[in-house]
């Protein structure tokens, strides 16, 4: 019997060849850029970018002190590596720029570029050290290596979102999260930042004002009423195009009762309590009461209101969402959220009343009502 498996053409080895060495060498890049470090140095190098990467996301005074003691102590080693060196010396940049010392940065950029020409952390420091993103951007772009590199990808995320350039910002992430597979302090540290641009990758360019809210990981009843204003037309049966100030729509709409006076879905009657304050904390039970009336409303169907609970009282049934009693005044809100999909189950069961919602995630919902 002839052997049935294709021959793959003579011809055709120098392409594959040539696909499976540059996968290769990107795999390998970090690697060769260590080659000729001991373990011990390598374990030196990958402590200091697991300690300082998360400082992208926060850090105390402690934290800044206690890196620039570790880096001293390992500038004081007899290794006389000039890839160790340029690796320290990077890092050491990168850690006076959080310490708000800039010519200090610049300093160490100029040593480990001399020490090892065209190393990425090097690459990574020049960029930051470029105020304007713009030109950050480009300088980025300009860098053979910035195609490869997963931390020139995170870098390029970044700027893209001082851009406000969100969709882009979610592929470099994504990409450099998968180059930087074996090193998860990267996804750990940008993944939030990543999601949120995901979530504000349709908004476009917007006015600072509503770009700081949406980025906001809670909001105010100010903050979504000043969303509601400024990006959508919700308000307008209220305003009648006029520019009342927060304080007196929020006065308002406490009046029409399209802000409720209390958050816990466990209540069956308001009962007496404080007024709230436009500053008070929304919780997803109060914004989906919001958004519920504000839907009512625009679509002149009251009946919405008491759609669901009416529905369910008659079949003597139990609530579909566990944490959701059935009596509560919050049911239709809650309930008629989840169904047209303005809101979600975060668990797939449960509506997690209690939590509070983000900036980006809330204006996604309210474009979903939006006419």
């Amino acid at each position: 019997m002839k052997n049935s498996r294709k021959r793959i053409p003579v011809k055709l080895f120098p392409v594959l060849f040539a696909g499976l060495f540059c996968l290769a060498c990107q795999t390998l890049q970090r690697d060769i850029e260590y080659t000729s470090l001991d373990e011990s140095a390598v374990a030196d190098i990958t402590e200091l970018e697991s300690r300082m990467v998360p400082l992208d996301n926060v850090f105390t005074r402690q934290d800044l002190a206690s890196l620039r003691r570790r880096i001293g102590d390992l500038e004081k080693k007899a290794l006389q590596d000039s890839i160790y060196k340029a690796q320290l010396a990077a890092w050491s940049g990168r850690l006076f720029l959080l310490e708000g010392k800039n010519n200090e940065a610049g300093k160490q950029l100029l040593l480990s570029e001399q020490l090892d020409p065209g190393n990425v952390q090097a690459m990574v420091l020049a960029a930051r050290l470029e105020q304007d993103p713009r030109k950050r951007l480009v300088l980025i772009a300009a860098y053979p290596e910035s195609g490869a590199s997963g931390e020139l990808q995170i870098e390029q995320g970044r700027t893209l979102i001082a851009l406000q350039r969100y969709a882009e910002a979610v592929a470099a992430f994504d990409s450099a999260f998968i180059r930087l597979a074996s090193r998860e302090v990267y996804r750990e540290t940008y993944q939030p930042v990543r999601d949120q641009a995901w979530e504000l990758r349709d908004t476009g360019s917007i006015e600072n004002r509503t770009t700081e809210i949406l980025l906001r990981p809670s909001l105010s009843w100010r903050d979504i009423i000043e969303l509601t204003v400024t990006e959508t037309d919700l308000l307008r049966f209220l305003t009648a195009g006029r520019d009342w100030p927060a304080v007196e729509l929020f006065n308002r709409l406490l009046e029409r009762s399209f802000i409720p006076l209390n958050q816990d879905v466990a209540v069956t009657e308001w009962g007496t309590r404080t007024k709230p304050s436009q500053n008070d904390q929304v919780f997803r039970s109060g914004a989906a009461w919001y958004l519920w009336h504000l839907l009512a409303e625009n679509r002149a169907d009251r009946g919405l209101l008491t759609r669901y609970s009416s529905r369910y009282a008659a079949r003597g049934g139990q609530s579909p969402v566990p944490d959701l009693p059935l009596v509560s005044p919050y049911f239709d809100s809650i309930l008629g959220c989840v169904e047209r999909e303005i809101m979600s189950l975060p668990d797939g069961r449960n509506f997690i009343p209690g939590e509070t919602i983000r900036g980006a995630a809330f204006l996604g919902m309210l474009k979903k009502i939006a006419p």
